[in-house]
């Protein structure tokens, strides 16, 4: 086991410089998770019109070593209320369409927590989400939540979200995904499934370049790295994956 670190961490206001960094810090998304058309066109924009929402993370030598993103929203706003099926998709929607409409936010949302692939299990990932917490509180607000992705999730495909989060160890109760369990025990509450919470369509060719994977079979279709299998039409010539995820709510 990689030895433990205790990064700095500060927010993007306070460190513009680090934009770039930032961006090229290595990590393992797969990349079909990079193609949901609603990230494409909004997640750039965060660090632009949030900047105080992001969360950068550095070691001793000053590299990157963690980034952590996160956007204000109403959530209390009509037609709202709840935490939405849409989960990461819905809520970077509203973030932006409440920009846009000059509405007060009341809820910090959780986009991204992402630790660089050299520094993974030291530790770190607890602290972004610590991080995050704090500086949803310091913000002024009462609530930060999260479409969480368990990290474990894709070993499963074929369980259902629903049945997978009621999975917990036997000598503490808490949740068997490790992901999962870092956000309970910094002090969050599972509170649902968003069951459509990212979508990436694309053509079977797409598929076949994003995943290296044949795509000739009609049906469902496990994908290295996917939550759960992503459907595969032949007839039509298209591929769709939609992601759940599982909200967290951390009270502030």
């Amino acid at each position: 086991m990689e030895p433990q670190i205790t990064p700095q961490i500060t927010t993007l206001a306070d460190r513009p410089e680090l934009t770039g960094a930032l961006g090229e810090m290595p990590d393992t998304w797969p990349r079909f998770v990079l193609e949901d058309l609603v990230g494409w066109a909004n997640f750039p924009r965060i660090a632009v019109e949030f900047p105080e929402y992001v969360l950068v993370a550095t070691d001793q030598e000053g590299t990157v070593v963690a980034r952590g993103y996160s956007v204000p929203f109403a959530l209390d706003a009509p037609g709202r209320g709840g935490l939405p099926a849409g989960g990461w998709d819905q809520e970077l929607l509203w973030a932006f369409s409440d920009l846009r409409h000059g509405r007060t936010p009341d809820t910090a949302g959780a986009v991204e927590i992402t630790v660089a692939r050299d520094h993974l299990g030291r530790g770190v990932s607890g602290r972004m989400v610590e991080a995050m917490r704090e500086n949803a509180r310091a913000l002024g607000h009462r609530e930060l939540v999260a479409p969480v992705r368990p990290s474990a999730k894709h070993l499963r495909p074929a369980l259902p979200m629903a049945e997978y989060v009621r999975l917990t160890r036997a000598e503490d109760g808490l949740p068997e995904d490790p992901w999962l369990r870092v956000h309970v025990r910094a002090g969050g509450v599972v509170d649902s499934v968003a069951p459509v919470s990212m979508t990436v369509s694309g053509t079977l060719e797409q598929w076949r370049d994003w995943t290296g994977l044949p795509f000739d079979t009609e049906g469902p279709v496990e994908v290295p790295g996917a939550l759960v299998p992503v459907h595969c039409s032949l007839t039509h010539g298209h591929a769709v994956y939609v992601e759940p995820n599982v909200w967290v709510r951390h009270r502030l």
